[in-house]
């Protein structure tokens, strides 16, 4: 008998060919991928489709507009959102959809604890946690970590009516929801090197265009 879906994973995928095949298979039982392609050219949508997992083309580019899609793609109850660069492991997923499946949280968010120090660069960590203490001071809410692993109820994501496309979505799915009282809690994952080449924060460049995209945010929040 197959166990019915009851978690979507959002997986936004640009050229992850390499990381695919072990990302998908630690999904854990109930839980189904959505592989959002935002213009692959490695074959990572073929390599998806094989796995078993719902791919969903996105052409515009921009990691807002490939997690979007995903969760507009989905039906499942509770909507998860992951990298799919193999630095995160899904099979940690039920530790953040628990407390949402119980009622006890609204949005659950993963704090990285990184496995080795070059898991996560030095400049990339700094950002996040300049971040992260700006955030506390704006929402009250103890958060430690604006990380890519989370996980809420769709109808939920929904309702807060995303719109950035770019870097700053999981920043603004944060605000929303904290303005929102949102019931926020953080869960400890496990962080590795990711496989491949980093789009965002793995680089000097890609931090900095993050860091742009959610200082706007920021900005239009204090407004």
């Amino acid at each position: 008998m197959t166990t019915p879906v009851q978690v979507d994973l959002v997986l936004p995928c640009l050229n992850e060919a390499g990381a695919l095949p072990w990302v998908l298979s630690r999904l854990p039982e109930g839980y189904r991928a959505i592989v959002v392609d935002n213009g692959s050219t490695d074959g990572s949508a073929e390599i998806a489709a094989a796995a078993g997992a719902l791919v969903v083309p996105e052409t515009r580019r921009g990691f807002g507009a490939a997690a979007h899609a995903g969760l507009l793609a989905a039906t499942a109850p509770i909507v998860a959102f992951c990298d799919a660069d193999a630095s995160m492991d899904p099979a940690e997923l039920p530790a953040l959809v628990g407390p949402v499946s119980h009622g006890t949280a609204d949005l659950v968010l993963g704090r990285r604890r990184p496995a080795i120090a070059r898991s996560w660069p030095l400049h990339a960590r700094m950002a996040n946690s300049s971040l992260s203490w700006r955030l506390r001071r704006i929402t009250g809410v103890k958060i430690h970590d604006l990380g890519p692993m989370r996980a809420a109820r769709r109808t939920d994501l929904l309702n807060l009516d995303l719109r950035d496309r770019r870097s700053g979505y999981p920043l603004e799915m944060f605000l929303k929801a904290a303005e929102a009282n949102w019931r926020i809690l953080e869960v400890d994952t496990s962080y590795a090197p990711r496989v491949g080449r980093s789009k965002v924060t793995g680089t000097v460049r890609g931090t900095l265009t993050a860091v742009k995209d959610m200082s706007a945010l920021l900005r239009e929040t204090n407004r």
